[in-house]
């Protein structure tokens, strides 16, 4: 009888974790169902569906071109979307502008526009789940900003079918995941019926510093060479107006021409157009055009029938140039002298557009090498130039560390100026670039921060720079940066 007991028990136990297991099984798998993972459907006909063969070409691309130097960072860019072997070299132009411009601004976020070849329909499909496939890895889906953009209009939907067979979103993403690393994407696909200025007008809100956007689009549709060549230089002319209204009229302009066998001046122009309504005040610059047929092949290239491909990149002059760099340094300068010696606020009105931006800014003072007064703030709603005066002032009078500028000192004092780049939380305290990146902590009621350039002028490893941080800056241990309670910000500045 006990034994037939003990039997029974063990069988219980038995089929019980044998239920646990299928049921831990089952919520595994429909919690992986839930994560969409969409295939790639073009990879080994548009481009190399081997990993090795594709991080191979794209590499290639990018040895065999040179890139102009940018000023500013990369807000937005123009690239095709044909085969590799058609349109991939001149789509690298713009990716390796891309990957050389991360040290400016760092992109956590892309977001990836292109017309429906496959489905047409009303509205603007945003893949808002999961993750996009390619043979070099899986790229997840910024859900809560894609979701957050649904939200922001009826026309905007998701709607998978529209993606599933798509290529011109499909092909830029073995290029930005060579470009680039850490960020996540928000695939968007517009009907073709309409919805520029209800994507325009949602996108404008929503999108901040750390978020690249992409137009996928070729440009002319199988005119002769000749007349590709005129075609595609009208457009983009147009698009290097930065006007979208410009574009419309050389399109529609370009269509009453009934150029020889033209089929469409941009496949993608309501993408184009989107890029433009946000780029606005953004500059523009082409990289490279060229079209099918300037391929080179055995055979010679086709030219009575091409397709024509550009790179153009816009971007946001956010670092300042030594004119307007001179010029804060004089207004910091004056700001503290007439304070100083008068009590009075400076009061200027500065018309440059960069010294007007809202960004935030340190004002360090010395006087013979040694630290006189560093004050500063983040953000402010105030011009940058503004900022500097209020900073400056507080610089030489309301640093609790030192005494009040006298009069006599005036002379004796050097300016540095930190203009600053918004900050940006980060989970790990491994993303850190020492020399790169400024840091503040914060945890509690406790919080420091340390410029950019603090590191390098002490010759401080991260340990140091990290540790020094926590107990001189924040009055916290020295290893409060590696507790899971204290929170990280970074941030870059541009130090003159």
């Amino acid at each position: 009888m006990k034994k037939l007991i003990i039997f029974a028990i063990f069988i219980v136990l038995v089929v019980g974790a044998a239920l646990i297991f299928d049921k831990d099984k089952n919520m595994q798998k429909e919690s992986k169902q839930e994560k969409l993972i969409r295939e790639p459907a073009v990879a080994g006909t548009f481009y190399p569906g081997a990993e090795n063969e594709l991080d191979k070409t794209i590499n290639e691309y990018f040895s065999e071109i040179e890139i102009p130097k940018l000023e500013g960072s990369i807000k937005a860019i123009i690239v095709p979307h044909a085969g590799y072997t058609y349109s991939g070299q001149v789509a690298a132009y713009a990716y390796k502008a891309i990957q050389n411009n991360q040290s400016v601004r760092e992109i956590k976020r892309v977001i990836l526009i292109g017309n429906s070849h496959q489905e047409y329909f009303d509205g603007i499909s945003v893949w808002n789940s999961g993750y996009f496939k390619t043979p070099l890895g899986e790229i997840e889906i910024d859900e809560d900003f894609a979701n957050k953009l649904i939200k922001a209009n009826s026309k905007i939907i998701f709607k998978e079918s529209a993606h599933l067979k798509e290529h011109s979103l499909e092909v830029q993403l073995p290029f930005l995941q060579k470009a680039l690393s850490n960020f996540k994407i928000v695939p968007i696909i517009l009907g073709n019926q309409g919805g520029v200025d209800i994507l325009i007008d949602a996108l404008r809100n929503l999108v901040d510093d750390s978020t690249l956007i992409i137009a996928s689009s070729d440009l002319s549709h199988y005119p002769s060479y000749k007349d590709a060549q005129y075609s595609d230089n009208k457009v983009i002319n147009a698009i290097l107006t930065g006007k979208k209204e410009n574009l419309e009229k050389t399109i529609s302009d370009l269509e009453k021409e009934e150029i020889n066998n033209l089929q469409t001046c941009a496949c993608g122009a309501d993408s184009i157009e989107v890029i433009m309504g946000l780029m606005q005040g953004k500059n523009a610059k082409l990289l490279k055009y060229a079209n099918s047929g300037d391929l080179s092949r055995p055979e010679g290239a086709d030219k009575s029938q091409v397709v024509g491909y550009a790179s153009i990149v816009f971007t946001e002059n956010d670092l300042l140039n030594e004119t307007e760099q001179k010029r804060l340094l004089e207004i910091a300068k004056q700001a503290v002298e007439i304070y100083v010696k008068e009590g009075k606020i400076l009061e200027i009105d500065e018309k440059n557009s960069n010294l007007n931006k809202q960004q935030g800014a340190f004002v360090t003072l010395k006087e013979d090498d040694e630290l006189r007064g560093c004050i500063g703030i983040f953000e402010s709603s105030e011009p940058l130039y503004r900022v500097v005066i209020e900073m400056a002032i507080s610089a030489a009078v309301n640093d609790p560390r030192f005494n009040p500028v006298g009069k006599s000192e005036l002379n004796n004092l050097e300016y540095e100026i930190s203009v600053l780049s918004p900050l940006r939380k980060v989970n790990l305290w491994k993303e850190i670039e020492i020399g790169k990146h400024g840091v503040e902590i914060r945890q509690g009621n406790k919080s420091g921060v340390f410029l950019p350039q603090v590191a390098t002028e002490n010759n401080w490893d991260l340990d140091t720079f990290m540790s020094v941080l926590c107990t001189q800056k924040a009055g916290l241990p020295s290893d409060c940066w590696k507790d899971p309670k204290t929170e990280i910000y970074v941030f870059t500045a541009q130090v003159f």
